[in-house]
């Protein structure tokens, strides 16, 4: 895959009197694996659902696989949030949520759907899950779950924000193999929310610094180095104490 996956130009989301991104100008190319660092507040979840399409901004333009986000065909975006809506009092099995990956809707019977959500389970480390009752899932089980749900449409753009919250070390480094393995398989440009820095410094190829505006775009390993992370979160000075 050529070109870019992502453009903006001079977009911005204000909310009230709160600027939440200002004039950002970033263009992402195809088959990158991006991972996005910032303080709490620097606008990472935001730009990321502008590029999903779930927010439009206040300025600027945005363009997402050659389309404005908010036409693009929902199978060619997976999108992973931080925050889970699905009631875990519902009597669903992950099988189910992750078929609605494929069929954009509630499985009642999920029929044909279901070799291909089993495939994504099974690429996510979460084929043991899926008979298992969603409200009885970990954090990190759940997690997996909706990767799986993602990988399940088969995107061209996987967005996920912060996808290994609740998971340990050892699902932390499986779940970052299943995304290698599906970018290599797919071509699948990755932007990725993450807190960390070693994670990002080995796996991904670029990384993104914001807060509020673009502070910094490139190669992870250059990128995401310690004084330009500490300088980001204000720590600067400070590097033995804080890493």
């Amino acid at each position: 895959m050529s070109g870019a996956a992502v453009e903006l130009r001079a977009v911005s989301v204000r909310f009230g009197a709160l600027d939440a991104l200002e004039r950002v100008d970033l263009v992402i190319p195809a088959g990158a694996f991006v991972a996005i660092f910032g303080p709490n507040g620097g606008g990472k979840t935001t730009l990321l659902r502008v590029i999903a399409g779930l927010l439009k901004p206040t300025g600027g333009t945005a363009l997402v696989l050659g389309e404005s986000p908010e036409a693009l065909p929902a199978a060619r975006m997976g999108y992973v949030p931080q925050v889970k809506r699905l009631d875990p009092q519902v009597p669903a099995q992950a099988l189910e949520v992750v078929a609605t990956g494929v069929t954009a809707r509630w499985p009642w019977r999920i029929g044909a759907a279901e070799a291909q959500a089993r495939a994504a389970m099974k690429a996510a480390g979460a084929e043991h899950l899926a008979e298992r009752r969603v409200g009885s899932l970990s954090g990190g089980e759940l997690q997996r779950v909706y990767l799986a749900r993602a990988l399940a449409r088969q995107p061209q753009l996987l967005l996920l924000d912060e996808p290994a919250a609740g998971i340990d070390v050892a699902g932390e480094a499986a779940m970052y193999h299943a995304l290698l393995d599906y970018q290599r398989a797919s071509g699948c440009t990755i932007i990725m929310i993450s807190h960390d820095w070693e994670g990002a410094r080995a796996h991904a190829s670029h990384a993104l610094l914001i807060n509020r505006t673009i502070r910094a775009f490139g190669p992870a390993a250059e990128t995401a180095a310690n004084h330009a992370l500490l300088e980001l979160f204000g720590h600067t000075g400070h590097v033995k104490a804080t890493h």
